[in-house]
């Protein structure tokens, strides 16, 4: 993987789209387009500080002027969230990475479900334009504790029309993973949201007779296991033969890098994707919520999942 480019963009516009979501749309000052992107993408928005926070797109892929984000203010979150919605007013600058998309639509799917709860509407509201404009066959669920707390509700009820389907608490509508259906073939979920909902949706499909693969989910908080005790490991460089110590208070990605490897890096939260490499053997104790499993036999996030003994890292 290479560094991704960082674009000083402007804030063309900022809208309260809840009391709690702002809605910007960003532009490049000087040139008509931004980097290209497909639907499910997320651009690292960079604080002041040296801070990095992620955000999925939600505007249309087909227009490369603007790159639309939305982001809920997070009283008790690690600060971005505030920063985002006391500064990006219209006509601030904010630096934003090129996108990178951990979430995209199966291209060979037949059939799409996307189920959003919250401001996990944002990757799917993007995919739901997309498919729109394929002509595909997708329906769209969205899950809120009111229609006054759905984030962007306008904008989905426009793009999606007869394809939405409201589930909101005030009115005593709560999805149950069963108004998906039967897993027919060829159909593809995709849900995001909080971490409540998508367990239900994945545990639930998958008792119903979902096939793993075929249920994908994006998630925007790290994993929690207060009970995780990380162990000491080896990691052996495959190309080199060389053999790394990693302590039990040190991540593989910081290993890595003191021993010159520069591997990329953004939120170091395990939701990014950014540091991904692969290994060849091993048993790799996964701690990230962006792998999906069918990339797990090979593939791990460097910055917070570990190994039993030792790993051969694919470098």
């Amino acid at each position: 993987m290479t560094a991704r480019l960082i674009m000083k963009l402007r804030v063309a516009e900022a809208v309260a789209t809840t009391p709690e979501v702002l809605h910007l749309s960003l532009v490049h000052p000087a040139r008509p387009e931004l980097p290209a992107w497909t639907a499910g993408a997320h651009v690292d928005l960079r604080l002041p500080d040296g801070r990095v926070r992620q955000y999925s797109l939600c505007g249309d892929p087909a227009d490369r002027g603007r790159y639309e984000i939305a982001i809920k203010r997070e009283p008790v979150g690690r600060g971005g969230s505030a920063w985002a919605h006391d500064t990006l007013a219209p006509g601030a600058f904010a630096h934003v990475s090129a996108p990178r998309n951990n979430f995209p639509l199966e291209p060979d799917a037949r059939r799409h479900l996307l189920v959003a709860g919250g401001i996990g509407v944002t990757p799917l509201l993007a995919m739901a334009r997309a498919l729109s404009a394929s002509g595909a066959e997708y329906a769209f669920h969205l899950c809120a504790p009111s229609p006054g707390q759905a984030p962007l509700l306008a904008e989905v009820r426009t793009v999606c029309g007869p394809r939405l389907s409201c589930w909101f608490g005030s009115e005593g509508r709560r999805l149950d993973p069963g108004a998906l259906g039967p897993a027919e073939a060829g159909t593809h979920v995709y849900a995001c949201g909080p971490r409540r909902l998508m367990d239900a949706v994945q545990t639930g499909l998958v008792a119903r007779g979902w096939p793993v693969e075929r249920v994908h989910s994006e998630h925007f908080e790290p994993l929690r296991d207060e009970g995780f005790v990380p162990e000491p490991f080896e990691a052996r460089i495959a190309s080199t033969g060389q053999v790394l110590h990693v302590p039990a208070d040190r991540s593989l990605l910081d290993v890595l890098r003191r021993a010159g490897f520069d591997l990329p890096s953004s939120c170091e939260l395990g939701v990014c994707g950014s540091c991904e490499c692969g290994y060849r053997d091993g048993t790799v104790i996964h701690r990230d919520a962006v792998l999906p499993l069918t990339k797990r036999r090979s593939r791990m996030m460097a910055c917070v999942s570990r190994a039993r003994d030792a790993v051969t890292l694919d470098l």
